[in-house]
Parts: C-alpha cells; structure tokens; sequence
C-alpha cells in the first residue's frame, strides 16, 4: 500500500527533472520530465516507504541517515536541488502533509517559545558538540554566517572577512565606541571590530564553548582589555551602547520572541546608535521550520519571512534607515563548507560516528540548495532611533572601494 502511496507522491511532486527510484522489490519507477538533473535513490526498506508518505521532508533526512535509503555522494545534492525545485515550480504535496505544515505553523507561538531556559538548550545542542569539528569547515575566523562575495573568486577567507567589513562600515563606528554583539559566536566579529575600528565591544552567546574559545582569541590577540565575552541571554542585558550587531542569531530567537528581540535592541540602543541584524530571511510568505531542521540542526529555530520582520521593527519604534537583500551568497558559502568538510572525513570519522557524518552531509547540502532554489537570503536591516543617524544615501558604503580603483588605475 505505501508504495502506491508514495508512488502517487511522487507523481504529483517532481514534475522536473529526472529522478529514478528503485524500490525494495528491485523494481524502478522514473518521475519528472526527463531533463537534467538526472538523479537516482534506492529505497531498502519498507518502513522508509510509510515514514515518506506521513512526513517527507523527516523522513528523507532520517532515512538517508539510517541507510534505508541509498544516494550516492554524487547524487545527494541534485536530489535535493531537484526536490526542492519540484516544489518552487509547482509541484504538489498531499493534502494531508500541507494541513500538518499549516498546523506546525499555527502552533509556531508555543513550539517556539524559546524561554531563557530552552534557549540556553537549543544554542548547546548545536554549537557545544565541538569546536574542532568547526575549525575543519569554517575558515580561520570561524565565521559561521553567510560571507559576502562582493568580488568574482574570492576564497572563503576573503569573503567571510569582506562580510564584515560590509558590517563594519554600515555600522559607522568610530574609535572608543561601545558596540554589543548579541550572538557573538566564536568572537570573530567583536574581535575584528576592536582591532580595526577601535570599538570597545561586549559580546554575548549562550554556548559555553564558544565563550571559552572567544576569551581565548581575545587574550591570545592582546584584545582582552577592549573586548568582553559573558555567558548571557541577551534578554538580561541592561547597558545601553552606541552601536548593536548581531549576525546569524535572528534565526534562533523563534518567531514567538521577535517583538522581544526588537524591542531589546531598541531599548540598549543609545538615541544615535545604529545596530545592523543580519539574518537569513524568506522572500515570500512564512512556512514552518523543516522538521528534520528542527529535531537534528537547529531545535528552537525559525527562518523568517520579511513580512515577520518588518512589522516587529515597526513595534518596536525603529526607523528602518536601510535594507539590503544579499542574494546568492550564501549558497556558495555553504558550498565551500560542504566541500571542506569532505575534503576533512578523515579527521570526522576520527571524531562522529558514520550516521553523524551522514548527518552532517545531509545538513550542509540540504541548506545549500535552499538557497540555490528557494526564494531565501540573507538580510540586512539596518536600524536607527533618528531619521538622520546614518546618511541619506549609501554612498559611504563604497567610498574606499571607490579610492581602491581609482589607485589602481
């Protein structure tokens, strides 16, 4: 039965492309309309078939994890591109499955609740497995946020150091200027904005291995008297500063805790700071998180939709000085992680088992062509409590690239 089910799934779905299935009895059913990418799975056991029908987008993670189903490294990430695409340009999920998903995002205020104490959790679930699993993928500043390819070829080096710089300079900061950094990670962007901008910089994070490692990089650069990390939930944060950043962090906040994370920026803001969130964000309208996102990556965590956003900053009586969408960046950050990664499975397997190197596989490859095929980016939201605290136009964003060029010439 749950053959002809997924069968009749799978018909409606993938309307593009070419995807092979073989199915426990050795049988092969081909979906799609017979263009590239011409893909192929193997399921090996029946229960992968139930699991399917009642929730995919789990299941296949999980499945793939376990070995009851087969995609050779190859495959993986056009499967996935040719899955997501399917779903972009019309294919159709069961009814069943779009009234779960519609469900999951009626009860996103209580599953996301993300109180003090389940915050403090979900941050540890994900970035307190290890840091030297992290160094083996990211580039040496440990930027784990989308870069900024603002040239043609740039490494992953140059172009994570590029993302801050493009940070920096919508900051406008100045030197002794008291900036917070709300999710500072592993200490890169608080660091950078000490020893080039000259910023005294408080930086907060809820993981204890990150703190650890950003105390250390603090001390080790000579950087301890200008930069202090705490273990702290930006909620109990009183000081106010001149400046706030926070990279990457919006999308662990939960959809239920936006009208409190804007309303915190808007009260530690001083009357003429500037604070620029960078965020992952939908350019179209709110959806659930992936429950294979949820259960595995990222427990707690929500992409938002700009629509979520912008009447939150509205709320919160912040002017929105400027937006800027980063398109077609991170897919190719994610990229370069994927291929680090792999380039490292021995030193991996060294540290995980083969289902959490699976894991982590699925992972790096399923949010790559996320943003190589669904409408989501990255966003820039640049706030201010004065209309004139940054100037009128973005002019100053390219001054020196501008006296860079002309130098060169």
């Amino acid at each position: 039965m749950w053959d002809r089910i997924l069968d009749s799934v799978l018909r409606k779905l993938v309307t593009v492309g070419d995807l092979s299935v073989t199915w426990p009895d050795r049988r092969v059913s081909r979906y799609g309309s017979g263009e590239e990418p011409r893909v192929a799975a193997t399921i090996r056991e029946h229960s992968a078939m139930r699991a399917l029908c009642l929730n995919p987008v789990l299941a296949l993670g999980e499945a793939y994890m376990d070995g009851r189903i087969e995609v050779s490294d190859d495959n993986l990430r056009p499967l996935l591109a040719l899955l997501q695409r399917a779903r972009e340009t019309g294919g159709r999920m069961p009814a069943w499955i779009e009234a779960v998903n519609t469900a999951r995002m009626a009860l996103s205020t209580f599953l996301q609740r993300n109180t003090p104490i389940t915050a403090r959790s979900n941050v540890a679930h994900h970035y307190d497995i290890s840091d030297d699993l992290y160094r083996l993928f990211l580039d040496e500043d440990m930027q784990y946020s989308c870069a900024y390819f603002s040239r043609p070829n740039m490494t992953l080096d140059e172009a994570q150091a590029a993302k801050k710089s493009h940070i920096a300079e919508k900051l406008r900061i100045e030197p002794g200027m008291r900036v917070l950094d709300i999710g500072c990670g592993w200490g890169g962007m608080a660091l950078t904005l000490a020893r080039d901008y000259g910023a005294q910089v408080t930086g907060v994070t809820l993981s204890r291995n990150q703190l650890a490692t950003a105390k250390a990089r603090a001390e080790a650069a000579g950087l301890a008297d200008r930069v202090e990390f705490r273990l702290e939930d930006y909620r109990n944060v009183t000081e106010t500063f001149d400046r706030i950043v926070s990279v990457g962090m919006l999308e662990h906040v939960g959809r239920p805790q936006f009208p409190t994370y804007f309303g915190k920026v808007a009260e530690l803001l001083d009357p003429d700071g500037i604070a620029l969130i960078h965020s992952i964000a939908l350019s179209s309208r709110p959806s659930p998180t992936s429950p294979w996102i949820d259960k595995y990556i990222f427990p707690g965590g929500y992409v938002p939709a700009m629509s979520d956003l912008v009447p939150e900053v509205e709320r919160a009586g912040l002017w929105m000085a400027d937006i800027e969408m980063l398109r077609g960046h991170y897919g190719p950050t994610l990229a370069h992680w994927r291929e680090r990664f792999e380039a490292a499975l021995p030193q991996v397997r060294e540290m995980y088992d083969e289902r959490f190197v699976r894991m982590w596989r699925f992972y790096l490859v399923a949010c790559e062509t996320a943003f190589e095929e669904q409408r989501q980016g990255v966003v820039h939201l640049q706030l201010s409590k004065k209309q004139y605290a940054v100037p009128v136009t973005r002019d100053y964003l390219y001054t020196k690239d501008r006296a860079l060029a002309q130098a060169a010439e």
